[in-house]
């Protein structure tokens, strides 16, 4: 009997010890007990960044011709007489701007309009009885915020802040001036969405709708 239960001792020791010997212990975990297993770690997948080229700060310079919608806002009222229709030209604009980044750039912005109208006294409302006109100068900082695109429609956003320089003149029938003019709003500026057409590597076309000095702009751009 004792010979029996030590044949089953021997036999069960080595059933447990051929049992233990199949538990597969994945690199990386914990070990684990009888009837457990754990899935293999998969190699972490390293995702390279695609680096892009170096980019080389870009002059540009742009010359265009805009409708004004704020300019015509200036022009004094009188006491007895009432404005005519409004002569607007320009402003004519001139830009020069250092892209340093793919996205935005930085420069100076100036525009030259002019707006004049005639006055009537309500008296007489077919003869003018005064003209006034003003002409305007504007020099703006100017930021152009461009949106990433690699085809020939390169839409962008331009914000500019500066001065406005005013010469004012109202003359009666008579060719008098008027004096005691109220001074003009100094702070000049402008926001707009455009885009820009490229029709070669140096030069493009582009259209602007904005709010400021215009409310549309269009003309030539160049890569200097």
């Amino acid at each position: 009997m004792r010979k029996y239960w030590l044949l089953m001792a021997v036999f069960s020791v080595g059933f447990m010890e051929f049992a233990s010997a199949q538990v597969i212990i994945s690199p990386g975990y914990p070990r684990g007990g009888y009837g457990r297993s754990y899935p293999s770690r998969q190699p972490r997948r390293i995702v390279k960044r695609q680096l892009q080229p170096k980019f080389d700060p870009v002059v540009h310079l742009s010359l265009g011709y805009g409708f004004p919608n704020l300019d015509a806002n200036e022009l004094a009222g009188f006491y007895n007489y009432y404005r005519g229709p409004v002569t607007q030209t320009g402003p004519i604009t001139g830009a020069i701007d250092v892209q340093y980044s793919r996205s935005s750039s930085i420069g100076l912005m100036v525009t030259h309009g002019q707006v004049s109208a005639n006055y009537f006294n309500y008296n007489n409302s077919t003869t003018p009885a005064m003209n006034g006109s003003l002409d305007n100068w504007s020099v703006m900082l100017n930021l152009m915020n461009y949106a990433p695109t690699n085809g020939i429609v390169a839409p962008y956003l331009r914000t500019a802040i500066g001065l406005n320089v005013w010469k004012q003149d109202y003359t009666d029938a008579n060719g008098n001036k008027m004096g005691y003019l109220s001074d003009l709003n100094q702070f000049a500026y402008q926001v707009g969405l455009g885009v820009n057409i490229h029709l070669s590597k140096s030069t493009g076309i582009f259209m602007e709708g904005g709010y400021g000095k215009y409310i549309v702009h269009g003309g030539l751009s160049f890569k200097l």
